[in-house]
């Protein structure tokens, strides 16, 4: 006898009606059984959508219908962390419901008073659309990589920022342009300040965290920077470097806890991640004793994020669940690194100052950078062209953050600098 699964599908966006499409024509996919849509909800029901929803009962109330009887599987397709979509999540779990989400907010900030919820009603909570759209990164270190100890996850989690870091570099047009390109193209939102801040990423980094490290489901320790104040200079003199920069995420495990922060970083233009362009995503995991792996692909859109929620429905349906973070909540009980150990941490950074165009203002530059512990290893002075100022970069040997830190309070110090000098790590691979 086929097994039916009834579920209730919170969230008609892009991702919702995708998945409502693909459900509609469920015969193509391997399902090991049925999956039947037996209510809908979302915030307007009269707004146009490209897929015929008049057959499914309406809800104006995503929590009743996590709470309908008819409703045997919950998938919150909302957004955000908190409001209705975290009501309708803890009213299914309560009543002993598995839920299905594609909502990184929601896990990143109460993934752990969730993943204790579903583990008192023992209720499935799977999240693989959460992190990464259709790349399955998050079942990878969940459960493939559970036979081993993992050194790192890094990676490209934003495609927003990848494509406007990417089409700056390659057509020489500066930040806004390019945004409002991202925005008519569908890549970024009306406001993509969750996207350019890092924010978006960050979430996705902490969830990876728990389940690859067994950190507390903490946000508030992710280090977050974003691509808002990279400009086209900061991109042309990267590239004279023969690096690029992108915006990475990424988890290390170090003697003294786990790093968790997303940033701009140089990469060298030879790195795998450096060579991930436009929309896409990468995940670069770096394991003891399986070796390291890249997983590239979409990491957001109707498609790849419907097929993860997809993912998830058909594990339900065959029975495939592990716990939330791979192990129980009570062992997510790891170190974070503490922010000293971390501003000990030693790497080469890259120095990005503008100076009046004027004699001796490079050497007052270099007495600065003499009176501290940080040592160059290449110089560059761009052309000042028409302007009153100079771009200067420097590529630092390796030294630790604070001392880098202490360089840019020198150097700002001078009366040469025309805009405050700027800080940004830099990857030897």
């Amino acid at each position: 006898m086929t097994k039916t699964m009834k579920i209730g599908i919170a969230g008609l966006g892009n991702v919702g009606t995708g998945l409502v499409s693909r459900l509609q024509e469920q015969e193509k996919l391997r399902f090991n059984g049925r999956i039947e849509i037996t209510g809908i909800s979302a915030r307007n029901r009269s707004r146009a959508r490209p897929v015929e929803i008049d057959q499914y009962e309406w809800f104006d109330d995503p929590v009743a219908l996590a709470k309908s009887e008819e409703t045997e599987v919950f998938v919150e397709l909302i957004g955000g962390s908190d409001g209705p979509a975290k009501l309708a999540v803890e009213a299914a779990l309560k009543l002993g419901k598995p839920v299905v989400t594609a909502n990184k907010a929601l896990i990143a900030e109460y993934g752990e008073s969730l993943a204790a919820l579903a583990e008192e009603t023992q209720t499935p909570l799977l999240f693989e659309a959460a992190v990464a759209g259709g790349i399955p990164v998050v079942r990878a270190v969940r459960e493939s990589f559970s036979g081993t100890e993992i050194k790192s996850i890094r990676g490209i989690l934003n495609g927003t920022c990848n494509f406007l870091l990417t089409e700056m570099a390659t057509t020489g047009r500066d930040y806004g342009d390019v945004l409002s390109d991202a925005q008519r193209l569908g890549y970024a939102e009306a406001d993509p300040f969750l996207d350019v801040s890092g924010t978006d990423a960050a979430h996705k980094i902490a969830i990876l965290s728990s389940l690859g490290f067994g950190v507390p489901m903490d946000f508030s320790k992710v280090a977050i920077d974003g691509v808002d104040t990279i400009s086209l200079r900061d991109l042309q003199l990267a590239g004279k470097f023969e690096h690029k920069i992108k915006l990475i995420a990424e988890a290390v495990m170090t003697d003294h806890g786990v790093i968790c922060r997303v940033e701009p970083v140089l990469l060298p233009k030879t790195s795998p991640l450096a060579q991930i362009d436009g929309p896409l995503n990468a995940v670069m995991i770096e394991s003891v004793h399986a070796g390291n792996y890249t997983l590239t692909g979409p990491g957001a859109g109707s498609g790849p994020t419907a097929s993860a929620v997809l993912g998830d429905l058909s594990a339900l349906l065959s029975d495939q669940v592990k716990p939330v973070f791979g192990v129980g909540v009570e062992k997510l009980d790891q170190p974070f690194c503490a922010t000293d150990k971390i501003s000990a941490a030693e790497s080469k950074y890259l120095i990005r100052v503008e100076l009046q165009d004027k004699a001796g203002a490079l050497a007052s530059l270099t007495e600065k950078l003499a009176g501290s512990d940080v040592s160059v290893e290449a110089l560059l002075q761009d052309s000042a062209g028409d302007s009153e100022y100079a771009p200067i970069a420097i590529m630092t040997h390796e030294c630790s953050y604070a001392a880098a830190e202490e360089a840019i309070r020198r150097i700002n110090s001078l009366e040469a600098v025309v805009d405050s000098a700027r800080l940004i790590r830099i990857e030897s691979s």
